[in-house]
């Protein structure tokens, strides 16, 4: 197996995002703006859940794979690093996901 990361991921979605529309989905996607990649980012995580729901192994996996680079493109497009995520994980994890979640303020 590789040692590939979402931190190489996040690399690789960057430079792809400079490259001719016509010649880079993700440059196409960032192109058509954060609602595009935004919506696309929800289809695929509707169809991760479906494999999911559908034990459906190897689906779930290739939806996941998806799911993960379309997120990427939309932190992309919004200027927010993979380590902003990787920050929040990390303090959250700090303390129990049902402590955290009673600690959260609603909008």
């Amino acid at each position: 197996m590789s040692d590939f990361s979402l931190s190489d991921l996040e690399t690789i979605v960057a430079e792809r995002a400079k490259a001719s529309p016509e010649e880079s989905w993700t440059a196409k996607l960032v192109a058509h703006g954060q609602q595009k990649a935004a919506k696309k980012l929800g289809e695929e995580a509707v169809e991760t859940v479906i494999a999911a729901i559908r034990n459906d192994r190897q689906n779930l996996v290739d939806e996941s794979a998806d799911l993960l680079y379309h997120l990427m493109v939309v932190l992309k497009i919004a200027d927010i690093p993979l380590q902003d995520v990787l920050d929040e994980l990390a303090r959250r994890t700090s303390q129990s996901g049902l402590q955290e979640k009673a600690n959260r303020r609603d909008p």
